[in-house]
C-alpha cells in the first residue's frame, strides 16, 4: 500500500505540474483544440520576450566607443557571433540588415524562455496557487516546454520564407519553383507535393527539437524533485529521506550546471535553423 501510494503521489505531482493555467480550466483539451488559451505560456513568453527587447536596447544604448565595460562587451560579442553566422548562411546583404537583428531577437528570447527550467520546480505555482487561494492552481513556466510556443515561433520562421521567396523571385517565379522543382515541370503536381511536404516537415521538426530538448528537461526536474519531498508522501521523515533529499541537492544541482548547456545549445540551434531556412528561401532552383 505504501509503494502505491508512493507511486500515485509522483505521477499526481508530475501531472500537475504538467498541466497549463487555461482560460477553459475544465475544457476537454487535445493537441489541436483553439478553444482555450495556455495563458501561462502566452503571459510569461511575452513578458520574457519584453525583457530580451529591454536587455538588448540597454546594451545599444550603453554603448560607447571608449573601453566597453563588461556588460556591453558581452552584448557586442553576442551580437558579432550572430551577425558572423547570418553572413556565413545568408549572401544577400539587403536581406540580413533584418534577418541578423530577427536572429539576435530569437536567440536571446529562447535563452530567456529557457533559463525559467533552473528555478526552482514549485517556485512560482506555490506563489500562484496562494494569490490564487488554491492548492490544485496550475502553472507551467518554461514556454518552450510548451508545443504551441515553439510551433509558433517555427510558423512565423516558415512566414518570413514564403515572404522572402516572393520578394527575391517574384510570385510568378517562386509559383514556376514550387512546379518545376525538384524533378522538372513535366511532373508539376509531385514537384509540389514535395515541395508542400517539405515546407510543412521543415517547420514541425523546427519546433519539435526545441520542444522534446526542454520537455525532456523539464521531466527530468520533476523527477529529481520528487527525491527531496519523499518524506511528505508519509507525512513523516523516513531512515532513508535524509539521503535522498542529500541526492536531490547533487542531482539537482548537476542536471542544472549541464541544462545551461542545453539551454544556449537549444536556442543557437534554433537562431542556426532560421538562417537556413531562410537563406534557402533566397536560392533559386
Amino acid at each position: 500500500m505504501a509503494s502505491e501510494s508512493s507511486g500515485n503521489w509522483a505521477a499526481d505531482y508530475i501531472n500537475h505540474h504538467l498541466v497549463n493555467y487555461t482560460n477553459q480550466p475544465e475544457a476537454q483539451k487535445s493537441i489541436v483544440d483553439f478553444s482555450y488559451w495556455n495563458i501561462d505560456s502566452i503571459v510569461v513568453s511575452i513578458v520574457l520576450g519584453a525583457i530580451s527587447l529591454f536587455v538588448l536596447w540597454r546594451g545599444a544604448k550603453a554603448a560607447t566607443s571608449g573601453v566597453p565595460g563588461r556588460f556591453q562587451a558581452a552584448c557586442e560579442l553576442m551580437v558579432e557571433f550572430v551577425d558572423d553566422m547570418c553572413k556565413s548562411v545568408i549572401d544577400n546583404a539587403e536581406s540580413r540588415k533584418a534577418i541578423g537583428p530577427l536572429g539576435l531577437t530569437l536567440f536571446v528570447w529562447i535563452i530567456a524562455m529557457n533559463t525559467m527550467d533552473l528555478l526552482p520546480l514549485d517556485l512560482l505555482p506555490v506563489i500562484w496557487q496562494m494569490i490564487q487561494g488554491d492548492h490544485h492552481a496550475y502553472l507551467r513556466v518554461v514556454p518552450t516546454a510548451d508545443l504551441n510556443v515553439p510551433l509558433a515561433l517555427a510558423i512565423g520562421v516558415l512566414l518570413i520564407c514564403f515572404y522572402y521567396n516572393i520578394k527575391i523571385k517574384g510570385f510568378g517565379g517562386w509559383m514556376h519553383e514550387l512546379f518545376s522543382a525538384p524533378f522538372g515541370p513535366a511532373v508539376g503536381p509531385i514537384n509540389f507535393l514535395m515541395q508542400i511536404i517539405e515546407f510543412i516537415s521543415k517547420t514541425v521538426s523546427h519546433g519539435m527539437r526545441l520542444f522534446g530538448n526542454m520537455y525532456a528537461g523539464e521531466l527530468i526536474f520533476m523527477l529529481i524533485a520528487l527525491l527531496g519531498g519523499s518524506w511528505a508522501v508519509g507525512g513523516s521523515i523516513g531512515i532513508l529521506d535524509p539521503f535522498l533529499f542529500l541526492v536531490h541537492i547533487l542531482a539537482g544541482s548537476a542536471w542544472a550546471i549541464f541544462h545551461i548547456l542545453v539551454i544556449v545549445l537549444q536556442a543557437f540551434i534554433f537562431m542556426v535553423l532560421t538562417f537556413v531556412y531562410i537563406g534557402q528561401a533566397h536560392d533559386h532552383h
